[in-house]
């Protein structure tokens, strides 16, 4: 038996740990909850974490941890993983496994909060004005979705939400719509998309756009309002850890009897206000991202093909 609460954060390795934390706290608004030698664990709130940095090379995706449910030990977690045959490894208050594209998970015993009130009614900690309010959810690019669907329903005990066609699929914990999703790629090279901020509205989420704009950031797509999921959401390009960071609000809730739907691979599924993303949205090489940076696509000038070593 298997059963996760919550996504609890994600873990990035970055090139140089002073100047990440500093860049992540001054754009994202997340403040130091803890600072080791070689890793400082970032908060949005009062959570124990949302975003660990780690020191090291290459710089990117490091793991994604998940907090069990409270009714789910980790001893019980390590004999499900070990049962549907995961390698697993136990740690002191966690498990370390992988996916099925041998990306690292850590799955934490599940923690009580200091407090269970609401947010805007618990003492106020040590967060800025403005900053998002959780880590909602993770999503992967995947040339392996029928192994990855597997894993993440059979050995994590994720339940599916929604299918995109036959190429996108989204998995929910708890009542928001997901906390992690696949999306099929040709040809089939992984890689990890995005890791996603929850704020308040799409007033929060234009300050936190404006701000960033003035630290030269840019978005790869958006504002949108998918279909699948509902949310409005804006996609910022992290060219230091080949990621995105979505600013997302108004996420559908789930009702306890969902039933997975199958939504058509269309425009109006992926964003009922207007265009898909561009095709660098997809991808992480240089030309991608100077395509996205003075908007190339939008001018007329096709984005060249991936290099291959590097094609998603």
């Amino acid at each position: 038996m298997i059963e996760l609460h919550r996504i609890d954060h994600v873990g990035l390795r970055v090139a140089d740990l002073a100047e990440a934390t500093a860049r992540w706290c001054t754009q994202f608004g997340l403040h130091v909850r803890e600072r080791r030698a070689d890793t400082v664990r970032l908060a949005c709130d009062d959570e124990p974490c949302a975003l660990e940095l780690i020191a090291g090379a290459p710089a990117g995706l490091h793991h994604v941890a998940y907090e069990l449910a409270p009714t789910c030990t980790i001893d019980q977690a390590c004999e499900h993983l070990e049962r549907q045959g995961a390698a697993v490894a136990a740690r002191a208050g966690r498990l370390d496994t992988m996916d099925a594209d041998g990306n690292a998970i850590q799955l934490l015993a599940h923690r009580e909060p200091a407090s269970r009130l609401v947010a805007h009614a618990r003492p106020a900690g040590h967060a800025v004005p403005g900053h998002p309010r959780k880590l909602g959810h993770v999503n992967f690019l995947t040339g392996n979705l029928e192994d990855q669907v597997r894993f993440y329903t059979e050995t994590l005990g994720m339940r599916l939400t929604d299918w995109l066609g036959e190429d996108g699929v989204w998995f929910h914990v708890n009542s928001d719509h997901h906390v992690m999703a696949l999306i099929r790629t040709q040809p089939p090279q992984p890689h990890f998309h995005h890791l996603a901020f929850d704020v308040v509205d799409v007033g929060q989420m234009r300050l936190a756009l404006d701000h960033l704009g003035r630290h030269g950031r840019w978005l790869g797509w958006g504002p949108t309002r998918h279909g699948v999921g509902g949310n409005i959401a804006s996609y910022v390009r992290i060219v230091e850890e080949e990621c995105f960071v979505e600013l997302y609000c108004d996420m559908e809730q789930l009702q306890a009897d969902h039933r997975p739907r199958r939504w058509p691979d269309d425009r109006f599924s992926s964003n009922t206000w207007g265009p898909l993303p561009p095709r660098s949205y997809f991808r992480f090489d240089q030309a991608a991202i100077d395509s996205e940076r003075e908007s190339l696509e939008m001018l007329g000038t096709p984005l060249p093909p991936a290099p291959a070593q590097e094609a998603v």
